[in-house]
């Protein structure tokens, strides 16, 4: 099993398939080994995740402690703190 099949909650990744080509998001929940729920806490919010194929997924080894923490804790977290990981991630790369 390589690192591409196992995606964890928190984990930043950019998207490569859809409408959203090219966005980065972060994984809020792992249905199961195929599928994700992924927000960025902009065009996506928490409470409307886009559930996608890890295929259609690059993953990055970045994995948000914040966003984390803030599930674990609560079961929830917020838009702010979904756009800041991925601010981070963006400012990162550059």
């Amino acid at each position: 099993m390589n690192a591409q099949s196992s995606p964890q909650v928190g984990q930043l990744v950019k998207i490569l398939k859809g409408k959203d080509a090219g966005e980065i998001a972060v994984v809020i929940n792992v249905v199961d080994s195929r599928f994700v729920y992924i927000a960025d806490g902009d065009k996506r919010k928490f409470d409307g995740p886009k559930k996608k194929n890890i295929l259609h997924l690059e993953l990055s080894p970045i994995v948000s402690s914040e966003v984390v923490n803030s599930l674990e804790e609560s079961g929830r977290v917020t838009n702010g703190k979904l756009r800041y990981a991925v601010l981070n991630f963006l400012k990162s790369a550059d």
